[in-house]
């Protein structure tokens, strides 16, 4: 509904735009021999605008008069420039010589009202809260089987370790979905491909909740997890698309905080379904289900498109249709108009990334913080529930200090923000610094990181507090949190436009090793204990602290290669 609204709004803007601007009719028909005055229906051009069409498709137009113009061999003498801003005329030499012209649509100015960058700070915020709060639950949804795990093994007739497939398989299939969500939001744009992803994301977890079958519900919850990866592929897209390089310095940790306690949240929502005689475990689904329908209602009347190329894309098919000259264009169509030939682009266009150092090198980094990540959350259990004599519900309660220790980056945010402005506001900067002013977060991240495993490993025991260990999980949040940010947004100003094919092959990886891995760590647990499999991910951990400084000291060198 806001997208519609959104689109009718452009339309109505670029209809009065032209009104406005009587000149930038006989300009066309002048120097580009334009059908312009000719699609009217008068001679002037604000009452031929109240005869034109509310849509007119480029099938609608005539294109004889594209073919003949093309043919002919223009005058040498530069065109003037166009009377309307934000069109440039683009010239170009044809194989047989004759002059080629394209009326390429841009940004009006620095100021541009389309331009999401330009919109109100409030309007921006609200749009980050809604994507945060949409990968809040989808990702929740990753950590709920985990909840109910024994329940759901016993009506389902498998083993805790098969039953915790359900779990794996969802985060692979976060992996997988990533290669065709990001590569969507730049061919449909961010809203679109939010809201339908969204929408079929409900329909399996519905799927899931209702299986009759183990079998069944690996399927469902597979398809659920590849259409729960759009926000974790396309939301630094929408914060590059609405922020500059100063603004995402506190803009994505809104969103990256939020998000990053999904896991925990889904664990504290499902914390007492399991157990519980009034409900059996599938209501661990239906509450993710419930949830998102409450989202999907919020997006689709209240979140508009950020993705500038697909904005001005709008504006130049809303200036053909008004105009009646197919040759505005935006740069988002001027090398091929087909939409199956941009989306071929966009969907091949991760692959081609795998050449870049960068992505290969901050895959690795991620994939291994995920994989000890999620071994130390399957392990909850083992580290609560045993030692402790706690309940199933009670354990998972403690997951709030790990949600409380994400949300501790807060406080980081300020003292990062004041150093990215000062980087910022050296001379000849230009507002401008390199990616590197990013990894502000993930160096004390990735020092707390391993701390918190061999704290936790060694105070889980009964003859400790149990406050020990829980300040442990608050401090292993407030790590991985930031090394999470850090990568995330050292990769969006890398790469800026393309930022969410960037990000994809980021999520395959790691999502599909931290899948695998999940299961693997029931058993880790069981036959090593928990003092030894934490010291064990704590010494990985302990082997990924320098890379953040090494990104720090020589990401730009990595970058050129």
């Amino acid at each position: 509904m806001h997208l519609y609204l959104q689109y009718r709004r452009l339309q109505a803007a670029v209809h009065s735009q032209v009104v406005q601007e009587p000149a930038f009719i006989a300009w066309l028909a002048k120097h580009l021999h334009s059908p312009a005055l000719r699609h009217y229906q008068g001679t002037d051009p604000e009452s031929a605008i109240e005869h034109t069409p509310a849509i007119v498709t480029d099938l609608d137009l005539d294109t004889n008069w594209s073919k003949d113009v093309n043919q002919q061999r223009f005058p040498s003498q530069e065109i003037p420039p166009s009377p309307l801003a934000g069109v440039k005329v683009v010239t170009h030499t044809s194989h047989d010589g004759a002059l080629i012209h394209t009326l390429l649509v841009t940004w009006e100015g620095p100021d541009d009202k389309l331009n999401p960058r330009n919109w109100s700070l409030a309007k921006r915020l609200a749009i980050t809260v809604q994507i945060s709060i949409l990968a809040l639950f989808v990702i929740a949804a990753s950590a709920t089987d985990i909840a109910v795990l024994p329940q759901a093994a016993a009506e389902l007739g498998v083993s805790e370790v098969a039953e915790s497939l359900a779990t794996g398989l969802f985060l692979v299939g976060m992996g997988v979905g990533s290669l065709v969500a990001g590569p969507f939001s730049e061919t449909f744009g961010r809203s679109l491909v939010y809201i339908g992803s969204l929408f079929v994301f409900m329909i399996w977890i519905m799927a899931s909740a209702l299986a009759p079958n183990f079998a069944a519900q690996l399927c469902f919850r597979f398809l659920a997890g590849c259409c729960s990866s759009t926000p974790l592929v396309c939301t630094g897209g929408s914060i590059s698309d609405m922020f500059t390089p100063a603004e995402k310095t506190w803009a994505f940790p809104i969103y990256a905080i939020t998000s990053f306690g999904g896991p925990m949240l889904g664990a504290v929502l499902a914390a007492y379904v399991g157990p519980s005689e009034a409900v059996t475990w599938r209501w661990a689904e239906w509450i993710i289900l419930i949830a998102s329908g409450v989202v999907l209602v919020i997006f689709i009347f209240c979140m508009p498109e950020t993705y500038g190329p697909m904005l001005l894309q709008w504006r130049a098919k809303h200036l053909r249709a008004t105009t009646g000259d197919i040759r505005f264009v935006s740069e988002h169509e001027i090398d091929d108009a087909s939409i199956l030939s941009r989306l071929k682009l966009s969907m091949t266009r991760p692959f081609r990334m795998l050449r870049e150092p960068t992505i290969m090198a901050m895959s690795l980094y991620l994939t291994v913080v995920y994989v000890v990540m999620f071994m130390f959350l399957a392990g909850w259990p083992y580290i609560f529930e045993h030692p402790y004599r706690l309940n199933q519900g009670l354990a998972s309660i403690i997951f709030v200090a790990m949600l409380i220790g994400t949300q501790l980056n807060y406080i980081v945010v300020y003292v990062v923000w004041k150093l990215t402005e000062n980087s910022l506001a050296r001379p000849g900067s230009g507002r401008k610094a390199d990616p590197e002013i990013r990894l502000y977060y993930s160096i004390p991240g990735a020092i707390m990181f391993p701390v918190s495993l061999f704290w936790m490993g060694w105070t889980a025991r009964e003859s400790i507090s149990i406050w020990s260990p829980i300040f442990a999980s608050g401090l292993f949040g407030f790590a991985v949190t930031g090394i999470f940010i850090s990568a995330y947004m050292y990769i969006i100003d890398a790469y800026e436009v393309f930022a969410a094919s960037a990000l994809t092959f980021l999520s395959l990886v790691r999502y599909t090793v931290a899948g695998g891995m999940t299961v693997v760590g029931i058993p880790f647990y069981r036959n090593m204990g928990t003092n030894y499999t934490l010291t064990i991910l704590g010494c990985l951990a302990a082997l990924l602290v320098p890379i953040p400084f090494v990104f720090y000291y020589h990401g730009h060198r990595i970058r050129k290669h």
